[in-house]
């Protein structure tokens, strides 16, 4: 890969103090175009990764590259924020303004546009995810779906290069989690999601990694195929044989 990476861990390795996820020497870089599938059991470190590479936690060793340079403190986190958006697990984490369009405007305030740039930013982002006239809406009468789609809304409002995008499809309807697959296809954002819902990571991604004992492993068979089944490798990627 000739062009610099987004970003890049090298050497990172972190543990809680408690114990529990932990990630061991992990090397890895993430270029533009690549949509990769996160996937692990529960405290695998998975999210764990996403916290360090956009500042949120510190790691014990080893260092986050943004476009080959070291991010060393929050001045340097704040440009990698720019263009490395992450939509959280829990969507009431990600909304906290009164209204929808005070959180999806947020963004576009911090980047430093206009009010009025800000806000037609923030309606064409609404008006594109389906959500027109959503603007004047307090958010926390929203229902679940919405609420994930209103995040999704405050990330993409800022129009990053990157989507980090933590299990999206947790406790969505169907049509919510379609209207997500849609809106991700339609876009040529490059991203990494986690998921256990293979299915969505199937329709969504190009690649595929997990995390096993603290360690990074990209070299993972491709997610099979659409249908319900259940055998022994049923929480795992794995191929039928004819």
């Amino acid at each position: 890969m000739s062009e610099t990476p987004i970003f890049a861990l090298q050497n990172v390795s972190f543990a809680y103090p408690s114990g529990g996820a932990v990630l061991h020497d992990v090397n890895f870089a993430f270029a533009q175009g690549q949509k990769i599938g996160l996937y692990g059991t529960n405290g695998s470190g998975k999210t764990t990764l996403f916290h360090i590479v956009m500042g949120l936690m510190s790691p014990q060793r080893g260092q986050v590259l943004f476009h080959g340079e070291p991010v060393r403190g929050e001045k340097e986190f704040r440009a990698l924020r720019r263009e490395v958006g992450m939509v959280l697990q829990n969507a009431e984490d990600q909304l906290f303004n009164p209204t929808v369009l005070d959180d999806v405007a947020f963004g576009p305030l911090n980047l430093r546009m206009s009010v009025d740039e800000a806000r037609k930013r923030s309606l064409q982002t609404l008006k594109e995810l389906g959500l027109d006239g959503f603007e004047g809406r307090l958010t926390h009468r929203l229902s679940g779906g919405e609420k994930k789609l209103v995040s999704l809304a405050t990330i993409l409002s800022m129009q990053p290069k990157v989507l980090l995008l933590d299990e999206p499809t947790n406790g969505l309807d169907p049509q919510t989690r379609e209207r997500i697959i849609e809106i991700l296809d339609s876009l040529p954002t490059a991203r990494i999601i986690i998921s256990h819902d293979w299915d969505f990571l199937a329709r969504t991604t190009t690649q595929f990694m997990t995390i096993k004992n603290g360690r990074l492993v990209t070299d993972v068979p491709h997610l099979p195929h659409r249908h319900v089944h259940a055998h022994p490798l049923g929480d795992e990627p794995h191929h039928h044989h004819d």
